[in-house]
């Protein structure tokens, strides 16, 4: 019976293949019939996996001529394999570690990621290499991003087209610029598919191991624990926030054993102050107020208020935020549910952030087709969003008007999501 379902389901899967194909046959040859075949295709989100299987072969052409006609720009990956290189010749003291940009200031899983890399690229010195293994990620990176889309299928597929064709920035900062960014994106998105196939235990090893890449995947922390009290209870969440710690600290284990003060001081540094030359989204103030300690407080306690706000409101079924701790009956959620509030949960991190620089762009970008066809914005409109925060991240170096640019977006946004949570009975219905 078993292998009788299995021949069924793939019979099922053919004929859906083919009656696409005999469509598109048949409409070949009736200009209006096709024009309307191919909008349904576009804006349907059942093609949404037809649609993505095309894009996966334009990505690898994409990304070989980019590489190819674009010249490598040098920033980080330099002072990368420096600061790698000197674990390798045997130094623990993260005080003692660092490159040409500065001191090392990323977790125990970012020096191994990039210890590896070290050896694969000749001691860092084969950069095309390097550039192929970063096509390789990206091309892993965007079928995962298509695999939690087309789980909820709410997005339709001229989003994604959008999203994965359109941005110059996003590739650039994989294949031209080899940041440790997206590789914690990329443990980030896994570890989300994972949390949709219920598999909790790997998706927060995922989460922890992409952590130890980079630290802003804290910013998905507030939505997972809400997620998984939903799922689970308090107390089993503690032990999956036990879990993530104890990869931490074996992730962490050389270091912590030798210089523990410099490794948590250095890795997890909060309150380290940025260069206002490199931000992108606070150009639209002065100098003297970007550096202003009262106003980086400010933020984060907008950061805070905001972030309970649109808690509370989603939580509103089971009686708010107070009620989480003690919330005895487990929840279903949804695809759509979980996906939703793990997006919410970074967006508002980012709108408050004391800085962003241009490769922290990918900490959002593929989470925002999925937020903006979560508000009740025109479609012709939310693109054009999309297309404001393009164009705001493409100016080099940043002006008064793209930052005030993609800040306005950014709260179009968040407004936006904001009045769809507060307009449903229960937000975790999707």
């Amino acid at each position: 019976m078993p292998a009788l379902t299995k021949n069924r389901t793939r019979k099922h899967k053919i004929s859906k293949w083919e009656l696409l194909r005999s469509k598109a046959i048949e409409y070949s040859t009736n200009p209006v019939k096709l024009y309307e075949f191919i909008v349904e295709i576009l804006f349907n989100p059942d093609y949404i996996f037809f649609v993505t299987c095309l894009l996966i072969p334009i990505e690898i052409i994409l990304n070989v001529v980019i590489v190819f006609k674009v010249p490598y720009t040098e920033i980080d990956w330099k002072a990368y394999m420096q600061e790698v290189e000197g674990f390798i010749n045997g130094t623990y003291n993260y005080y003692d570690l660092k490159g040409d940009t500065g001191p090392l200031v990323y977790p125990a899983g970012f020096v191994y990621f990039y210890t590896a890399l070290y050896w694969i690229t000749s001691q860092g010195s084969n950069i095309r290499l390097a550039q192929y293994i970063y096509i390789a990620f990206y091309i892993l990176f965007i079928s995962i991003v298509f695999t939690i889309y087309n789980s909820t299928k709410k997005v339709p597929p001229i989003a994604l087209i959008f999203m994965s064709l359109t941005s110059h920035r996003i590739h650039s900062i994989f294949v031209l610029r080899l940041f440790n960014d997206p590789i914690a994106m990329l443990f980030l998105y896994a570890s989300i598919v994972f949390f949709l196939k219920k598999m909790w235990t790997c998706g927060c090893i995922l989460f922890s191991l992409g952590v130890s890449i980079k630290m802003n995947i804290l910013l998905f922390a507030p939505g997972l624990f809400v997620i998984l009290c939903l799922l689970h209870g308090f107390a089993h969440t503690l032990k999956y926030i036990f879990l993530c710690g104890v990869v931490q600290l074996i992730v962490g284990a050389p270091f912590l054993l030798t210089y523990p003060k410099a490794y948590l001081h250095r890795s997890f540094e909060l309150g380290r102050q940025f260069f206002y030359k490199w931000t992108v989204n606070w150009r639209c103030i002065p100098e003297e107020i970007f550096l202003y300690k009262p106003f980086q407080i400010s933020l984060l306690i907008l950061h805070i208020t905001i972030l309970l706000i649109f808690m509370n409101r989603i939580l509103k079924s089971i009686g708010g935020i107070k009620s989480i701790l003690f919330q005895k009956k487990r929840l279903k959620l949804s695809n759509e549910a979980i996906i939703f509030i793990m997006f919410v949960s970074n967006f508002i991190g980012i709108c408050f952030s004391r800085s962003l620089h241009y490769q922290f762009y990918v900490w959002y970008y593929h989470s925002l087709a999925f937020l903006l066809w979560n508000t009740e914005y025109q479609t012709s409109f939310k693109i054009l969003l999309m297309g404001l925060i393009e164009f705001s991240w493409n100016i080099y170096p940043s002006t008064f008007n793209s930052s005030l640019t993609l800040n306005v977006s950014h709260i179009v946004i968040l407004v936006g999501v904001g009045l769809s949570i507060f307009k449903k009975k229960d937000p975790l219905q999707f």
